[in-house]
């Protein structure tokens, strides 16, 4: 039977499972482990099994929706489904892709789950595993390409960005449990494990039978540096009077910090010392640099 959603203003007694009432990619349920009458206002869930939430006078905790099904002696099986997610500025268009593997159950067609219907192409993912290694995984998806579909897609593409090959492409691992199918006695769209969120990095190979990308987290950005400005230690960046530097006062300072009488001759010095004056000496100060940059080898 699927899970309710959660109702304001509404008493609920310990044991007492919930769902939120928007998407969650998170894949939880809720307990209730105080029993209580719920706020008038959804409270903000946690993201974590096992994390606590206080709602009015419930108090709610965090539990995995689908992994319970697994501790059974004869589980459902694991469904995994996938959603590649086209950027219009990117690639043309805003269509969404779905498609599963047909090979986590006994499965002869498409799947229908959350009401999205999945088309059945044989595909290969793995990589997604992650370890202690300090590095993030970079998964490889494997589409067949028997139907010359992705090539004809990657054409399409192409005329909108030359040479993209679906780089910037979000693809979304979905994993249910074959119970909670469309059409299953237990049908449950918000049962599933937490939603595995990718983004295509390139196109490692391409063949007449299949293609082959390369997938990378949002947080792994190939080639990028933190922060994207060049480090300087004692010279300001900022426009002087700008919304970045924000000073707008009247006390006016040339270049080396002697104090004028007119706008006119207001000019920044660029330095820690010039924003000192300007908005106090143990003030928050809008400096743009690193002052401790050069602390340090």
């Amino acid at each position: 039977m699927a899970v309710a959603a959660w109702a304001a203003s509404t008493a609920f007694s310990v044991g007492d499972i919930r769902r939120a009432t928007t998407e969650q990619a998170s894949g939880l349920f809720f307990r209730c482990t105080t029993a209580g009458t719920s706020a008038a206002t959804e409270p903000s869930w946690p993201n974590n099994p096992g994390d606590t939430v206080t709602d009015n006078t419930c108090l709610w905790t965090g539990i995995v929706s689908a992994y319970e099904e697994l501790a059974k002696v004869n589980p459902s099986a694991i469904i995994e489904l996938f959603e590649l997610r086209l950027e219009s500025a990117l690639h043309g268009s805003n269509d969404v892709y779905r498609f599963h593997a047909g090979s986590n159950a006994d499965v002869t067609g498409n799947i229908v789950f959350n009401s999205q219907t999945y088309s059945r192409v044989p595909i290969k993912a793995d990589g997604f595993e992650y370890t202690n290694t300090g590095t993030l995984p970079r998964p490889t998806l494997a589409v067949s390409n028997l139907d010359s579909t992705i090539s004809a897609l990657l054409l399409l593409v192409n005329a909108t960005t030359s040479g993209n090959d679906l780089g910037g492409a979000e693809v979304r691992r979905i994993r249910t449990l074959k119970k909670y199918l469309d059409g299953e006695s237990a049908a449950d769209p918000n049962a599933q494990f937490p939603q595995e969120r990718w983004f295509i990095d390139r196109k490692s190979s391409e063949t007449r039978d299949v293609v082959t990308f390369e997938l990378a987290s949002k947080f792994d950005l190939a080639g990028q540096k933190i922060p994207r400005r060049q480090i300087i230690a004692n010279v300001c960046q900022w426009k002087y009077r700008s919304s970045e530097c924000s000073y707008t006062g009247s006390n006016f300072f040339d270049a080396n910090g002697n104090t004028v009488s007119t706008l006119a001759q207001d000019v920044c010095g660029k330095r820690v010392s010039s924003c000192k004056l300007r908005f106090g000496n143990n003030a928050e100060l809008p400096f743009g640099s690193f002052p401790g940059a050069g602390l340090t080898k």
